[in-house]
């Protein structure tokens, strides 16, 4: 029978819990009406995964497949599918539910549902095959292989939204700084801003990593564990334009304290994720300064289409940091998570499912 990979229960308080990896057999499933049966190639973790282990997530499910991200082959189309030239076709999954396409926000905040250990839905990418509603996959953009493809769904997503839709400010010759370079979200602003002209700068505790993000065509960066990252960065600018146009941030803490004085009036911090606290500082500078935070998560289905077209049209490929091969690959997946939870990676961590990857890794 095929195979999935979930986490088992045990006691334990929330953040002090850490629930163990659980392979099991599910039977192969058959698509319905407007249904494909995709034969998942590969797929890839996110932080929330990290979470949902330290039962650190809401909504949590032991009787659901782990993972949001995958890439496929469709081997099979349902009746009624209005393009059946999908079948045998490679794929990228949607990794969410839910939002189609307004650009303020879901339709429905309660219907949005992230895949892969949720209450919310039965489905996960972290198993052989899976069934999708047609409109739930996009054709790989033919320069990737699945394992890089299964880089692509989540982070790709949240970074395109929080560029491209949320900070107002994705254009030749604007200053972009990209805080916490090496997660995947950080990476794909990057690489996304870079492609599109923008002059990118961004933070890391990592010099390494800064310099990786330099040879990926960030223009500078600094590192944020210095007393004085913000004067460092503000002497980087153009001479031309000596102030950042926008900040894409997961940090929070006091990102918009240390950057105030080179945020231009009428500037943007465009927020994913709050990793250092749960809260941020807001002096009153920034309201006189005119400053906009928006608060940014995921995205709808139509920017998920718009995000993997940019990365066809300009041939972007999706940074894996390491790749594991087998859901029975217990060690080596604990081995992923291990490095996600010291900050390690540069780039994605991939599960290679099957053996139809064609990785170049």
């Amino acid at each position: 029978m095929p195979q999935a990979l979930g986490i088992q229960q045990v006691e334990g308080k929330p953040g002090k819990v850490y629930y163990p990896l659980r392979p099991y057999d599910v039977p192969k499933p058959t698509p319905g009406p407007k249904e494909l049966l995709v034969r998942i190639s590969a797929a890839s973790l996110n932080h929330r995964d990290l979470f949902i282990r330290r039962h650190l997530y809401p909504g949590i499910s032991f009787a659901t497949p782990m993972l949001a991200d995958a890439s496929g082959t469709v081997v099979e189309v349902g009746d009624s599918c209005a393009d059946p030239s999908l079948l045998n076709q490679p794929v990228v999954l949607t990794p969410c539910r839910g939002w189609d396409s307004d650009p303020a926000g879901p339709e429905d905040p309660r219907g949005v549902i992230v895949l892969g250990n949720s209450r919310f839905t039965p489905l996960g990418m972290a198993q052989e095959y899976v069934v999708v509603a047609e409109g739930e996959v996009e054709r790989l953009p033919a320069h990737l292989s699945a394992v890089e493809a299964a880089a692509l769904p989540l982070v790709g997503l949240t970074g395109w939204r929080a560029l491209v839709t949320k900070s107002g400010n994705a254009e030749a010759g604007r200053n972009i700084l990209v805080t916490g370079i090496g997660g995947g979200v950080a990476l794909s602003v990057l690489q996304f801003a870079a492609a599109m002209g923008c002059n990118v700068f961004v933070t890391s505790g990592s010099p390494e990593k800064i310099e990786r993000a330099k040879a990926m065509g960030a223009r500078g960066g600094v590192p944020y564990k210095s007393d004085t990252w913000e004067k460092e960065l503000a002497a980087m600018l153009p001479k031309d334009r000596p102030f950042l146009d926008a900040i894409v941030d997961g940090a929070g803490g006091d990102i918009l304290a240390r950057t105030i004085r080179i945020l231009k009036h009428g500037g943007v911090i465009a927020q994913y994720g709050m990793t250092v606290a749960p809260k941020m500082d807001w002096p009153a500078s920034a309201f006189l300064k005119n400053i906009d935070l928006r608060g940014t998560s995921m995205g709808s289905r139509k920017e998920f289409a718009d995000m993997v077209d940019f990365v066809r049209e300009k041939k972007i490929t999706p940074v894996v940091d390491r790749v594991v091969r087998g859901l029975d690959n217990l060690d080596g997946i604990e081995g992923l998570f291990k490095v996600m939870d010291e900050g390690k990676q540069f780039g994605k961590l991939v599960i290679e499912i099957n053996g139809d990857s064609s990785s170049r890794l």
